[in-house]
């Protein structure tokens, strides 16, 4: 397999929490691949779409708005890792992470469906639920490969 390259969002937008690119890019003559580390809902400035906060402290979360946000953040690592060359309909894979599964499936999906409306053109995709994110203030990640040609 050729050498990976990681790709880095400018430093205005959301960063790792620990060292890891938001995605690996593996070239091998006109075939690419990018790997997209588990995205989240985070913005450049530490909050969170989908994510407020009353003033007694009370955390209000919301699994569409996070969900779109995901999926938009997903879309511009895809589009600037590829410089324009590849998009949501390059990807092939994804796995979904949801910390409630029965609250969140629904609406999730309906997010999900907006931007591949056709099962036919669909990543595959796997949907688990897990205990905890890496903050709580996140219902849902999402991590995802994307393949593409180059002209």
């Amino acid at each position: 397999m050729a050498p990976s390259v990681p790709y880095f969002r400018p430093a205005t937008d959301a960063q790792g929490l620990a060292n890891y690119p938001h995605a690996r890019i593996v070239n091998h003559g006109k075939s690419h691949y990018i790997y997209v580390s588990g995205t989240s809902s985070r913005r450049g400035d530490g909050s969170f779409v989908g994510a407020t906060r009353s003033e007694k402290g009370d955390l209000s979360l919301h699994i569409r708005d996070q969900s779109a946000a995901v999926l938009d953040n997903i879309r511009k690592i895809i589009e600037e890792a590829s410089a324009g060359q590849a998009g949501m309909h390059n990807v092939v894979d994804a796995t979904v992470f949801l910390v409630d599964m029965q609250r969140d499936y629904k609406d999730m999906n309906e997010e999900w469906n907006l931007i591949w409306p056709d099962r036919q053109t669909a990543p595959a995709r796997t949907t688990v639920e897990v205990r905890a994110l890496p903050r709580e203030e996140i219902l849902v990640e999402i991590k995802c490969t994307a393949y593409y040609e180059s002209t």
